[in-house]
């Protein structure tokens, strides 16, 4: 089974990046803007559409404020087996760190799905570091 394993800085806080994180039926206006073009809840899952045009549904395992966590399952695509988790944790300055562990198989599948981490990585930070910059702390990410 393939594993991937991705780390990104986000220049804002761990409280407002886990409040847009754990809000799982808003991921195209609140997290991941551009890279997700569409969300939808459907009882315990979400349906996403991606702005490759893939459509998959993620069964939504665990939302943890404890640990700031939320993981998934998807189904969907030409993958027989995805779950997959997110982290926020503090970079130990006030900013943020986002972790995003996936789980697949077929293993032939981990460079295309290592690649839409990559860049839903790079859609969470665009999207949340412009949010954070508009906020009313002015872009000060120390504060609130």
């Amino acid at each position: 089974m393939a594993s991937i394993h991705k780390e990104m800085g986000i220049d804002a806080t761990p409280a407002q990046v886990w409040d847009a994180l754990r809000d799982v039926g808003a991921l195209h206006t609140r997290l991941a803007q551009g890279f997700v073009v569409d969300c939808r809840l459907d009882g315990d899952a979400r349906i996403v559409q991606f702005a490759n045009g893939l459509q998959v549904r993620e069964l939504i395992v665990d939302v943890s404020d404890a640990r700031r966590r939320i993981a998934w399952s998807a189904s969907g695509g030409r993958l027989t087996h995805h779950n997959a988790s997110a982290q926020v944790q503090d970079d130990g300055t006030g900013r943020s760190r986002v972790t995003w562990v996936a789980d697949l198989l077929p293993n032939e599948m981990a460079p295309a799905i290592a690649g839409m981490i990559e860049q839903g990585l790079q859609a969470m930070r665009r999207t949340l570091e412009a949010e954070h910059a508009a906020s009313p702390l002015g872009g000060d990410w120390r504060g609130g």
